[in-house]
């Protein structure tokens, strides 16, 4: 009797320690990025009303960072969309989600173009921009790579770019990094909900 309650504690004990060593589940869908070192968590730009644009402006929202140009044929205007989709889906609580989309493209990339093309997919979006110093500075400490590739002619050139965005929470402590098509609406919904 004595044996058998000894093997039954200890199959109890190892199936317990098992059970409690078992890696938790990560809490997000995206990438979890908290503490990552080397990242900017701040920026001087302009939105695209001409309303010079930090970080500060934005605490105590979560804000979803993505940098692109209005004249991407595919990442930019699929990841705006899905971004709208994501404010649909947070309902009230996306009046505590901000979406940037910073361009890359300052050239072409007028303010006049970005006010009319960010807000089209929300209305609550913002277009930033910056001079060619503004721009590569925050890409550098942003960590985003954007490059030029000729066109046919001086203005029919494209770009390169990095399709990730960022997540910051409402404290502006860099937490999340999506890459681009690997979640739904609803995940990332779900993982901005989590940071509210």
């Amino acid at each position: 009797m004595m044996l058998t309650l000894r093997v039954f504690f200890s199959i109890f004990a190892a199936v317990f320690f098992l059970v409690a060593c078992e890696p938790a589940k990560p809490p997000f869908n995206a990438v979890d990025i908290t503490g990552a070192k080397g990242y900017g968590n701040d920026f001087r730009m302009t939105d695209h009303n001409g309303k010079p644009r930090t970080m500060a402006d934005f605490h105590g929202k979560a804000v979803a960072v993505f940098f692109g140009f209005t004249h991407c044929p595919d990442v930019c205007p699929t990841t705006l969309s899905e971004m709208k989709r994501v404010m649909e889906k947070l309902g009230p609580d996306s009046a505590r989600l901000q979406v940037l989309f910073v361009t890359v493209d300052p050239k072409r990339d007028t303010p006049e173009l970005l006010a009319k093309y960010v807000p089209s997919f929300n209305a609550s979006f913002l277009g930033l921009y910056g001079d060619d110093d503004a721009t590569a500075k925050i890409a550098r400490d942003f960590k985003i790579i954007y490059r030029v590739q000729p066109g046919k002619t001086p203005d029919s050139y494209t770009l390169d770019h990095s399709a990730g965005m960022l997540v910051f929470d409402p404290q502006g402590a860099l937490r999340l990094f999506i890459d681009y098509g690997r979640l739904t609406h609803e995940q990332i919904a779900v993982d901005i909900k989590r940071l509210l």
